[in-house]
């Protein structure tokens, strides 16, 4: 989306949502409840940061059958919000999701903001102030939270906003990264200092204290 709207296009950003997700194969997508069990028996606050619109992260979740796994959602509604300034500061409180919440303007009012929206830069990873928003509005430590994501890029902006890191979904560590998993469903083997818990044993593996939450991208 930012590389559209370098180029000049102007959109409506619920519309584009809308199109591409509209197109995907939620279908194929089963309930996982290896790490269902995984997540829910991690003892910390667990966030979703993802670039992708609330209805989106939600039908993924809703499909996978982790909807209830995780403490809320930081989307692209979050970080670039449908509403004038002045209306959207409070928005978050709703449902503890962080996404904006669930209530929408009016049909009218919700095109003109979304089109406005549309015309200022959109704030998403891998932009190191994405990182930097999310973090605010999780009110997280970045020294005592780590990040889960499949993308190199998006790792090393995490690293600079001051996160620990794994890379998913291979086994070689890229730039930045703490830790590599192959597999989600492998990070009890990995880091099992998430559940042993253990400030001391924490700061021999990752440099810093107890992880007190757990991003995943």
């Amino acid at each position: 989306m930012p590389i559209f709207q370098a180029l000049g296009y102007e959109f409506d950003n619920d519309e584009f949502h809308a199109y591409v997700h509209g197109r995907l194969p939620y279908e194929t997508l089963r309930p996982d409840p290896v790490l269902r069990n995984l997540l829910l028996s991690m003892p910390q606050r667990k966030i979703i940061f993802t670039n992708a619109d609330k209805a989106h992260a939600r039908q993924v979740l809703k499909r996978l059958g982790l909807e209830d796994c995780f403490e809320g959602i930081i989307c692209f509604e979050t970080l670039n919000p449908p509403l004038e300034p002045a209306e959207f500061m409070d928005a978050l409180d709703d449902n503890q999701v962080l996404a904006g919440g669930d209530q929408e303007p009016n049909t009218a009012d919700r095109t003109d903001a979304s089109c406005a929206s549309s015309k200022s830069p959109v704030l998403c990873k891998p932009s190191l102030e994405a990182f930097e928003a999310a973090i605010r509005i999780a009110n997280v430590d970045p020294k005592k939270t780590i990040f889960f994501d499949d993308s190199a890029r998006n790792i090393a902006s995490g690293k600079a906003a001051g996160l620990h890191t794994v890379i998913v979904g291979s086994s070689v560590l890229v730039p930045d990264a703490d830790y590599a998993l192959r597999s989600i469903h492998n990070i009890k083997e990995a880091i099992p200092e998430i559940w042993d818990g253990g400030e001391e044993q924490m700061e021999q593996v990752i440099q810093s204290a107890a992880v007190e939450t757990v991003v995943l991208a």
